[in-house]
């Protein structure tokens, strides 16, 4: 039996005349990292301030570890929030700041200057007890922000976009620091955010939504390699979505073309759409299976990224085998990389 720590039971929410949620469910394992991941007004910021007890819900229940914390209080539940804009007092030092929820259960100080200094060892900041915040970069200021919810010993951690403010290379950095400290704390983090590259990099199950509405709950690379519909294949990275017919288990046509897929449990003649990523397209000079002509050129550094026209249809196509723009090329894709969509 599976060990839940957190249910959303048939919940939903409005704003105003704005239906944010309907009959919404979802069930979060004990000590997994599961992400939420959409686009902007989707839905997701509202699951995580339910789940915290920031709002309540229209109707439906949430269970923490099987009981109801419905109608509880946010500082009645074990469970803490990183926001975005971290919420740090200016005015307290590093110490103080990560001490202040402690402080307020009236703990012993000597119990509470041990707890701030094993996590802020955790977030790799010993030393900085005495720091002003003001002095701190971006991502220390993140790391603080870490540490003050983890030191409460909550036994779910909402992350609700914290690394938004960063920039790239100091984002990428969080992403595997973040991974890190929720193995090495050995709780559930639930992660929100609209960025594809930190929910395949960091999770162990990955929630696709829209319109407050589940597209995918699976592993990043089932999300990536195996997606339910045209959404999920278009909102995870870059995606060739094209018209085709399902001649019979294991043959697909399109672009013209009768392909061997991988795919099986369709009808013969069922109208479909294969999903093929730009990486997966072979540029090959014979022995082809469909051709077409170069229509762009970019050189992204690891890669080339080409537009390549076949009978009407752009193709995205990312290779290291270059080809310039107006030059003749065949295709191959390979069964394997093929998937097969029913319509929605």
């Amino acid at each position: 039996m599976e060990n839940y720590v957190i249910e959303l039971k048939n919940v939903t929410k409005s704003f105003d005349d704005n239906v944010i949620l309907k009959d919404f469910n979802i069930k979060v394992k004990k000590d997994e990292f599961l992400t939420i991941l959409g686009p902007s007004g989707c839905g997701k910021t509202t699951i995580l301030r339910l789940i915290g007890g920031f709002e309540a819900p229209d109707k439906g229940e949430i269970l923490f570890n099987g009981n109801d914390i419905t109608n509880k209080e946010p500082y009645e539940r074990k469970i803490n929030t990183v926001f975005q804009k971290y919420a740090l007092f200016p005015h307290m030092n590093v110490y103080k700041n990560i001490a202040f929820g402690l402080n307020i259960k009236k703990m012993d100080k000597n119990l509470i200057k041990e707890k701030v200094r094993e996590v802020l060892k955790l977030v790799n900041l010993e030393g900085f007890e005495n720091r002003e915040i003001e002095s701190l970069s971006g991502g220390q200021q993140q790391r603080i922000a870490i540490a003050r919810a983890l030191v409460n010993e909550p036994e779910v951690l909402l992350l609700d976009e914290p690394l938004g403010a960063l920039d790239l290379k100091l984002r990428q950095a969080m992403q595997i620091e973040l991974k890190r400290i929720q193995k090495s704390v050995g709780i559930t983090f639930i992660y929100v955010t609209h960025d594809q590259e930190e929910a395949l990099s960091m999770s162990d199950t990955v929630v696709v939504l829209n319109n407050g509405e589940i597209q995918q709950m699976d592993t990043p690379l089932n999300i990536y390699n195996e997606p339910k519909n045209a959404f999920v294949a278009d909102f995870i990275g870059e995606s060739n979505i094209i018209k085709a017919k399902m001649l019979e288990d294991f043959k697909v046509r399109f672009l013209d073309y009768d392909f061997v897929c991988v795919d099986k449990g369709f009808n013969n003649g069922e109208d479909v759409e294969v999903v093929v990523r730009p990486e997966d397209v072979l540029l090959v000079d014979e022995n082809y299976q469909i051709e077409g002509t170069v229509t762009s050129l970019v050189f992204k550094g690891v890669h080339y990224e080409m537009t390549v026209d076949v009978d009407g249809y752009s193709m995205l196509v990312q290779s290291t085998e270059k080809r310039e723009v107006g030059e003749r090329t065949g295709i191959v894709i390979k069964p394997d990389l093929i998937h097969v969509m029913r319509l929605i």
